[in-house]
């Protein structure tokens, strides 16, 4: 039976009370529409409590505005409808849909309204019907400002996302500019070893080949030579690692193995470098230690850092520990290489990158001095050949960064201290 005829106001609100009544199956309606839309992916990957987010509320004010009686009443009600739809749009564009998928996400709603307000006008009589254009009218604006609120939102976190993009890119920009610059400077000290070591081996060569040079200084000459050959194969290998390094072709390798037997090992294959200069090497650690990684580079590291320890230590020796460090939910391990040697000329807990920036530039300064610098066949030779600790720290560096490493430097006049923390397992 149909509805009698009564004022605009009155059925309106009716159709607001209707609305009320049927809250639930319009929200279930609207939820099995997003359901069965392949364009709505994300729908189903949301409870019904993230679903439906702000839409009772938004609903709230709707029936709110349907039931008006005056223009202030209506006003207020349209205003806190779009408060509420540009949260919804928000709180949308958090929960990932895109900006299509937020329109058609309204569409479904608008249509499952407007279903249950055509049920409402069957129900009324010609008069009555005549009386509906109006809340036809308010649904229309409802979805009309819940699509536009909702892409003025999307809009505004697009912009922000960007705006964080470009400013996460300026500061990854910065940071390439620092590293090409220490690389460079890294090359740039290569340079002036290799000329230097190079420059050395001439005037050995150029001694043992003139007829009066002493004996003493011609055997003198030849030892440097060797010497310098060494020093100087030891600075190509260096360098062939860090081009290999800086190429990007040098992988981690994991695998199982007692860390503290691999360092025992490596120590005393270098026992013997001790020995020539009356250096001591200590290891300290417990017997066993077992990690997880890349144990070749562990080692390298391990090793660059003695070597370069015992090339500068000029008394007394270096040391080197390992133990089990960090926590039971982030398990790691340290090893520490302690000498007794002059130091790097830097504040206590210098980062790494600046200890590299100094060995550059007294590199620069040995290697400008150095072309200036005129051999005499009558006085003996330096005892070994100038080898710049920056390529040796800088390739302990990138393979600190390959192992997801920690390095850290303390310095004194009377010794310096490496160490290096590294995850026991890696996921």
């Amino acid at each position: 039976m149909a509805v009698s005829n009564c004022a605009p106001v009155k059925i309106l609100t009716d159709l607001a009370t209707h609305l009320r009544v049927r809250r639930e199956a319009i929200l279930d309606a609207w939820r099995r529409a997003a359901d069965s839309d392949p364009r709505l992916p994300t729908a189903a990957t949301l409870t019904r409590a993230q679903f439906v987010d702000h839409i009772p509320d938004i609903l709230d004010t709707f029936e709110r505005r349907l039931s008006a009686e005056t223009s202030a009443a209506k006003h207020a009600a349209v205003e806190e409808q779009k408060e509420g739809a540009a949260a919804h749009g928000l709180q949308r564009w958090q929960q990932g849909y895109n900006l299509r998928e937020t329109a058609r996400d309204w569409g479904h709603l608008h249509l499952c309204l407007l279903e249950q307000i055509e049920a409402f006008a069957s129900t009324l009589d010609e008069t009555g019907r005549e009386a509906m254009p109006p809340a036809r009218r308010a649904l229309a604006r409802l979805v009309n400002d819940g699509v536009s609120e909702s892409a003025s939102q999307y809009a505004e976190m697009r912009q922000a996302a960007a705006g964080a993009q470009v400013a996460e890119l300026e500061r990854a920009l910065k940071k390439l500019a620092v590293l090409e610059q220490q690389r460079a400077g890294a090359w740039r000290e290569a340079a002036h070893d290799l000329r230097g070591s190079v420059g050395v081996l001439q005037s050995a060569s150029s001694i043992l080949d003139r007829d009066g040079a002493p004996e003493t200084v011609r055997h003198h000459s030849l030892q440097v030579l060797k010497r310098g050959v060494q020093s100087l194969h030891e600075l190509l290998s260096d360098l062939i690692d860090l081009a290999r390094i800086d190429a990007g072709r040098d992988h981690l390798s994991f695998e199982t193995f007692d860390a503290a037997s691999a360092l025992r090992q490596l120590s005393e294959t270098l026992r013997a470098v001790a020995n020539e200069r009356n250096l001591f090497l200590r290891v300290s650690g417990p017997s066993a230690l077992e990690v997880h990684g890349d144990r070749i580079k562990v080692l390298r590291v391990a090793q660059n850092l003695l070597l370069n320890a015992l090339r500068y230590t000029r008394a007394g020796g270096v040391t080197l520990e390992w133990e089990a460090a960090g926590t039971e939910k982030r398990p790691q391990w340290r090893m520490s290489i302690i000498d007794s040697g002059p130091g790097i000329t830097q504040t206590s807990s210098a980062p790494i990158v600046q200890a590299l920036d100094e060995a550059t530039r007294a590199a620069q300064r040995l290697g400008d001095n150095a072309d200036a610098a005129q051999p005499d066949p009558a006085q003996p030779l330096p005892n070994s050949v100038g080898h710049g600790e920056g390529i040796g720290l800088t390739i302990v560096k990138r393979l600190c960064e390959l192992l997801e490493a920690n390095l850290e430097l303390e310095s004194q006049p009377d010794g310096t201290t490496f160490r290096i923390t590294l995850p026991r397992h890696y996921g």
